[in-house]
């Protein structure tokens, strides 16, 4: 899994038929990166989110013939971090 913010959205009226319903996210992760992500659970712009990567993101759409290979599985509300040297 990968942190990233929605920065973006992507239309593409023509596509497989097998996206038709999802809605597709430009996501910055932290090493600034920017990927597209398939979402499902209605992330919007300026969230933090948890993205999963590879062909284990279909899992998450429980429908193995969707070719994508990033979805957004959480919405962030808080980090915590830590250690460091007061530990």
């Amino acid at each position: 899994m990968k942190i990233g913010k929605v920065i973006g959205n992507v239309w593409a009226t023509r596509k497989s038929n097998n996206l038709n319903g999802y809605k597709f996210l430009v996501i910055e992760l932290e090493d600034s990166e920017k990927i597209v992500a398939c979402d499902n659970i209605g992330a919007g712009e300026g969230d933090r989110v948890l993205v999963t990567l590879g062909s284990g993101a279909r899992k998450g759409t429980y429908d193995e013939n969707v070719p994508i290979d990033s979805l957004v599985i959480g919405i962030i509300d808080e980090i915590e971090e830590k250690g460091g040297e007061d530990e």
